[in-house]
């Protein structure tokens, strides 16, 4: 109950598992929350149990108000507390940009059910939680998508675009007691966008991407992973703040 503790959507791989155990290293308790691989999610719990960290595994969809609110409640229930939230889970569905046709009202539907409402609503479900913490932190994980106008579809780009403005907001209503920032990473070296673009053109879009960046990288979860822990553990004076980890693919070479 003396540890602090910190829940993190979308956490049984990329981004959301490399968060999830720098907590646990560093002396937290997490909750890791999945969708659907309920054996990646053991996994990434076992490695934060291996560091010390009490941790509770949730399989929910953030896309659902009563499972964020189910979620919450097992929390409070193991935990007693939540000084972090970290707005990790998301979706897209990879169409050029061009191909206009290849998405449909379902499509937008879908991903913004993930991408802004899903945050929208763990965050009122654990506002109360949050509240009670002398230092808490809400820290949203959004994209350089929409500061370049690239990425896996337009409906995601829209998306983020649309979670940074929320972010904005809930940054004013939630102060002072709550802390709302933005981590934007730029191209992921993660098996979620592997999959997703297919290796071959994975492994072209990462050429290009390390070639116009001024850093000469992609990014590794781990890299989004510091800068998560800053904005939650570290940030206190810092909130409604667009933190971008791109390798210096905005400001190019």
């Amino acid at each position: 109950m003396n540890k602090k503790v910190c829940v993190i959507t979308g956490s049984s791989s990329g981004i959301g598992a490399a968060s999830a155990e720098l907590f646990a290293r560093r002396g937290w308790d997490v909750c890791v929350n999945y969708s659907k691989d309920a054996t990646a999610a053991l996994r990434v719990a076992q490695n934060c149990k291996s560091q010390g960290a009490e941790v509770l595994v949730e399989r929910a969809d953030v896309s659902d108000d009563a499972q964020c609110i189910s979620i919450a409640k097992r929390v409070e229930e193991r935990f007693g507390r939540c000084d972090v939230l970290v707005n990790n889970a998301g979706t897209t569905k990879f169409v050029d940009l061009k191909d206009l046709a290849g998405l449909d009202a379902a499509d937008f539907q879908r991903i913004y059910a993930v991408n802004v409402i899903g945050p929208f609503q763990m965050v009122r479900a654990f506002a109360p939680l949050l509240g009670r913490s002398a230092k808490a932190a809400v820290v949203n994980v959004s994209s350089i998508a929409p500061l370049l106008g690239g990425g896996s579809s337009v409906a995601y780009i829209a998306s983020k675009g649309a979670l940074n403005a929320l972010s904005l907001a809930l940054a004013k209503v939630l102060g002072p007691q709550i802390t709302v920032n933005i981590v934007a990473p730029g191209m992921v070296d993660s098996p979620w966008l592997k999959n997703g673009l297919g290796a071959e053109r994975f492994a072209a879009m990462a050429r290009s991407y390390e070639s116009s960046s001024a850093l000469n990288t992609l990014v590794s979860p781990e890299d989004v992973a510091e800068t998560i822990y800053y904005l939650g553990a570290i940030a206190s004076k810092t909130t409604g703040e667009m933190h971008v980890v791109d390798g210096g693919r905005r400001l190019g070479r």
